[in-house]
């Protein structure tokens, strides 16, 4: 799937490679947050659409091609294409695979739990979201799972404001886990986001000594 020249594209988009070099946070102006928003309300309507068709059978590969026509009928681009080589339009992550899961050729199945990761670029800007689907029946486990890890995603966003330090996030996050029996996945973390895909500040999961906090 090629994208439409007249539609703006990343940096990375043919090297495979980011060229942003961003060494510390970003503080972002009101221009610079307007824009931002209206790439992560663009990307969080393409995530509706996606929840309107996802169903058992489908494949991720549908998914995949669903999310690359609606940005490009938007004039955006989607940012995980060819971001450090990566081959599709969105992360779908089935099951036990913790994130940024490959598009394939696999029907989803009942009983399956799949996060469908979608970042668009959309005026110069990257907007990112993602959300879990359950598909058919899925067991008490499973829902117990997703209903855990809503509930600590809105304990991290609580602890975000001005003046409070970064640790604080994944502090909360990682207590949050243990109260409900669960442990968080320490490989990953969360990032900053703009005109670049990936950069500061790294937000991490879980209990973590650091002297950096949120500015206004």
């Amino acid at each position: 799937m090629t994208v439409p020249d007249h539609i703006p594209k990343p940096s990375y988009y043919l090297t495979g490679e980011p060229t942003e070099l961003i060494s510390c946070e970003e503080i972002k102006n009101t221009e610079q947050i307007s824009k931002m928003r209206d790439s992560c309300q663009l990307a969080a309507r393409i995530l509706n659409e996606v929840e309107g068709y996802i169903q058992v059978g489908k494949t991720t590969d549908e998914i995949d091609k669903l999310v690359f026509s609606s940005c490009v009928e938007n004039n955006a681009y989607p940012s995980p294409l060819n971001y450090k080589h990566f081959p599709k339009s969105v992360c779908t992550s089935v099951n036990n695979v913790a994130c940024h899961g490959i598009p394939d050729d696999r029907p989803l199945q009942d009983g399956d739990i799949v996060n469908v990761d979608i970042t668009i670029f959309y005026n110069g800007y990257h907007g990112d979201c993602s959300r879990t689907f359950m598909m058919g029946n899925v067991d008490e486990e499973g829902k117990n799972l997703v209903k855990a890890t809503e509930i600590c995603l809105h304990a991290g966003i609580r602890a975000c404001k001005p003046g409070e330090f970064f640790r604080t996030i994944g502090t909360v996050i990682e207590e949050t886990a243990h109260s409900l029996g669960y442990r968080v996945v320490p490989a990953f973390l969360g990032h900053g986001i703009g005109h670049y895909f990936h950069g500061p500040p790294d937000i991490f999961h879980f209990r973590r000594n650091s002297i950096f906090y949120w500015r206004e």
